[in-house]
Parts: structure tokens; C-alpha cells; sequence
């Protein structure tokens, strides 16, 4: 029977015996001992901060947080084998808040996607989104993030979508004491009315910053922040909000976890803080 089982099977009968062995019985043991005391380490990792994970950041936060080095393979296995799953974004193309009147000016586009040039406070994106949280209630939130070190630099939240929603976000970006611009430093921005605002223009001019815009309709060219958009909206707790104030609390909280504590692994998995401090170093 058990040959006939093997053969069916495509299981050789020395491997079927090899399999039943003692001394393969205590390989299992040992292995599903070590799974056990991984799992515990990356559950720490997957709830540190109280931001749940995917396998790559899990894997940079047991480096930096908890000195221990799993290679990626193994950390997706054991997470698909005790059902730990991260959040997953969803698409959420942006949806245009208005036409701009013929007093709005749009400009070129200075950056062309050279998000990276590994100087701080060189290249500044800029953008709004929206966030709904309890009771169909929505506020907006502007923010200016650094292009080479992915922090976040300012935020504006409103529950109204004004035109101080992002004129008071380059006013928090020059209160910002940890802000210093660079040489031919620019902010980048989509063709949104608020930035085709001659106000906006003003301000970016009178803080001595460059103007640059996406191509119509082309969310790649300002990609990173809608990146930062996408993780924000996935880990921070903002259905669970009932007012305004909470969310502000929560987005001020996620934010600060953003910038020190989440480590990227495009950034020499390191946090943006950490990476701003890295490249001013090698300066």
C-alpha cells in the first residue's frame, strides 16, 4: 500500500520514511521552536509604535529597535504562516478641487521627477488630501515634505478647503527651526488651484523658493508624497476619530512616528530624521 501510495504520489518510499523519522520529527521540532520565538519578535515589530507593518519595515525595525537581523524571506514566510498581515494600500487617484480663473499662472516643470539630490531642504513636494473619519465628517490636510530625506517638514488640517490651507503650511515651514532651505531650493507642486494662486506664488517667492509644477494629470511627478499619503492613510488610526481635534492629535502623533521612527528602505533603511543627519554629515 504504501508503495502504491508513493507512486502516486510522486513521493519516493525512502523520503515518505525519511519524512516519519525520529531524527526528521526533531528537525521540525527544533525549527517550529525557532519560528515560535521569531514570530514573538516580529509581532513586537508589526505593533512598535503602535503602526502595523509590512515585512520590509518589519524587518528594519528589528535592526534598529530590537538588534536582530531576519533576512526578508524569512520573515514573509513566518508571517503567511501565522496569518500577520500588514495593511495594503488602496488606489485613490486624486480627484481635482477646482478649475483655476484665468488670474492663475501654471509653471514649468523644474523637477522632472528628480526627487532624490541628497541635499536637505533643496527639493520641497507639496499636496492636499482629504481624510474622512466617524460620521461622514472630512478634513484636509496640506503638507510640505523634503524630496531627499522624506521628512516632513509642515502640515496645515482643516475642516474647510481654503486657500490658507496651504499658505499656512509655508508659514509653518518657515517657523521651522529644523528647516534650513538650501541653494536654488524649489517646492514642487500639482497644478492645483491652490498653487496656481497668486498668493501661494507670492509667499514661495517672498521665502525665496523656486516654483515648479506636475504635468497636467500626472500624479508620477509629485509620487513621493502621494506615497507618503498612501502609508499615512493605512497606519494612522483615522476612521477611529470622532472630532476634528483627535484627528489633529492623531496626524500630529502619526507624523512624529513618520520623520523618527519608521525606517525606509530606500533611505539606507534608515528614518528620514536619521537620513537628514547622514547626509549633512557626508556634506
Amino acid at each position: 500500500m504504501v508503495k502504491y501510495l508513493c507512486k502516486i504520489s510522486g513521493v519516493s518510499r525512502s523520503g515518505y520514511y525519511n519524512y516519519f523519522s525520529q531524527k526528521s520529527r526533531d528537525q521540525r521540532k527544533r525549527k517550529g521552536e525557532k519560528d515560535a520565538a521569531a514570530k514573538e519578535l516580529i509581532l513586537k515589530a508589526f505593533h512598535f509604535k503602535g503602526r502595523l507593518k509590512g515585512a520590509r519595515q518589519i524587518k528594519m525595525t528589528l535592526a534598529g529597535q530590537f538588534q536582530c537581523v531576519y533576512n526578508l524571506k524569512r520573515i514573509r514566510r513566518i508571517m503567511k504562516k501565522h496569518g500577520i498581515i500588514c495593511p495594503i494600500r488602496k488606489a485613490n487617484p486624486y480627484k481635482r478641487m477646482m478649475k483655476a480663473t484665468q488670474e492663475h499662472r501654471v509653471v514649468p516643470n523644474l523637477l522632472n521627477r528628480q526627487f532624490k539630490q541628497e541635499i536637505p531642504g533643496k527639493i520641497l513636494l507639496t499636496d492636499i488630501t482629504y481624510l474622512n473619519y466617524q460620521n461622514g465628517q472630512r478634513a484636509y490636510l496640506s503638507v510640505i515634505k523634503d524630496g531627499s530625506t522624506g521628512q516632513i517638514l509642515a502640515k496645515h488640517i482643516s475642516d474647510r478647503i481654503t486657500m490658507e490651507l496651504a499658505t499656512n503650511t509655508l508659514h509653518k515651514l518657515k517657523k521651522n527651526r529644523n528647516f534650513k532651505k538650501a541653494k536654488d531650493a524649489l517646492i514642487h507642486s500639482d497644478q492645483g488651484t491652490h498653487y496656481t494662486h497668486p498668493d501661494f506664488q507670492k509667499l514661495v517667492k517672498k521665502l525665496g523658493i523656486r516654483q515648479s509644477m506636475s504635468r497636467r494629470g500626472n500624479c508620477w511627478d509629485n509620487a513621493p508624497i502621494e506615497s507618503f499619503f498612501g502609508h499615512l492613510k493605512d497606519e494612522a488610526k483615522i476612521k477611529s476619530c470622532k472630532t476634528l481635534d483627535e484627528l489633529k492629535r492623531e496626524i500630529n502623533k502619526y507624523i512624529t512616528y513618520y520623520n523618527h521612527n519608521r525606517y525606509q528602505w530606500n533611505l539606507k533603511k534608515m528614518t528620514p530624521v536619521q537620513y537628514r543627519d547622514h547626509l549633512l554629515q557626508v556634506a
